[in-house]
């Protein structure tokens, strides 16, 4: 019989439920996410360092894990909330089940819980600290009161690789790479460089903090900003950075590369009520008025009241007008707040990378 645990939030709010994964207590920022599927990506995606994940698809582990899946190196959810946990997974590629999976890293779960219930209470009152424990809720709301808040943590220094590395998969079909391409990791999804790669790219990963100096000592063709973790407000070490690169090489920023963009060109982001996290936002082209659905995951957004001359927005979200793309009308720069590289989620903006080349290649000589 599974142990009961409780998950606890900071305004008092107790869910009693059921312990699965790693039976250790864990303390994060509770967020939740819409998709319908995908589970194995968001437990690896760094972008949700810090954080309990609270899936609002009742169902979660059915097809197991497998290695194809993941977008990272390891686990990197605090903690995973679902209605129910499968066991018994059923898939050719499956590995281990979700409870192993969990174990195997120290990571605990709970099941059982009204899921939709904890979305409607954060959509309301907005994201906040919580913890999954088996603890009394009274010790547990102690500790919440006690521990730093996640807004206040530089959540990118634990995620990022600690050296250089190049990403050689899928092999390329000729021994010349096409370009050059600096991926700065954030919180990097490996989506992101497959994507790169199979576009012909020869594709060095850096960590977030490389200097521009060093950057630009590689003779890069582009440079893609990362999607990552936490409040850009907290990251003026890698704004500086990427003050000095705007301009003398392409750059595309993907959500939090994005907002680093914008702090660098000098406007202002905020924090979100609830945030964006799904595989099914839709998103407008203001040039073409086209609508794309988009997989999301982020936290802040850049307030467009900030932006200086020359940047322009390029995206807006249709659920609540939030700024989700920004382009610069004279320099070679892009950026989008969602996921190109979904994963989870649908392939309706895959195009932007080949935009990125396209720009590559009209400054390269």
């Amino acid at each position: 019989m599974a142990s009961r645990v409780y998950l606890v939030l900071e305004d008092g709010a107790v869910f009693p439920g059921e312990a699965f994964g790693a039976e250790t207590p864990a303390g994060g920022e509770v967020v939740f996410n819409t998709s319908m599927t995908g589970y194995q990506e968001v437990l690896t995606d760094p972008s949700y360092a810090g954080q309990l994940v609270n899936l609002t698809y009742p169902l979660v582990g059915n097809y197991g894990i497998n290695q194809q899946d993941m977008e990272s190196s390891c686990i990197r959810v605090a903690g995973l909330i679902v209605r129910e946990h499968c066991d018994q997974p059923s898939h050719a590629d499956s590995e281990s089940t979700l409870h192993e999976f969990l174990q195997s890293q120290g990571i605990p779960g709970i099941s059982g819980v009204d899921t939709r219930a904890i979305t409607r209470r954060l959509r309301n009152t907005g994201v906040m600290m919580g913890m999954i424990t088996a603890e009394e809720p009274e010790k547990a709301l102690f500790k919440l009161a006690e521990s730093p808040k996640y807004d206040d943590l530089d959540l990118v220094s634990r995620v990022t690789t600690q050296q250089r590395y190049d990403w050689e998969t899928p092999a390329l079909e000729s021994d010349a790479p096409a370009y050059r391409i600096l991926v700065t990791d954030s919180g990097l999804k490996y989506n992101i460089l497959r994507h790169l790669r199979r576009r012909g790219c020869q594709v060095i990963v850096l960590p977030a903090a490389t200097s521009a100096e060093e950057m630009l000592a590689l003779n890069p063709s582009g440079i893609l900003l990362s999607p990552g973790p936490g409040d850009p407000q907290l990251l003026d070490y890698i704004v500086d950075n990427v003050r000095s690169l705007i301009g003398r090489v392409p750059m595309m920023g993907i959500c939090l590369g994005h907002q680093l963009v914008a702090r660098a060109l000098g406007a202002d982001t905020f924090k979100l009520k609830f945030g964006h996290r799904g595989a099914n936002h839709p998103v407008k082209d203001l040039e073409t008025g086209r609508v794309y659905i988009t997989s999301q995951n982020h936290g802040y957004a850049v307030d467009p009241d900030s932006l200086p001359s020359g940047l322009e927005v390029s995206h807006v979200n249709l659920n609540d007008g939030t700024v989700e793309g920004l382009r610069h009308q004279d320099l070679p720069l892009f950026t989008i707040q969602y996921h190109s590289e979904a994963s989870p989620g649908p392939q309706d903006s895959e195009y932007l990378f080949d935009h990125f080349l396209n720009l590559v290649a009209q400054a390269s000589p």
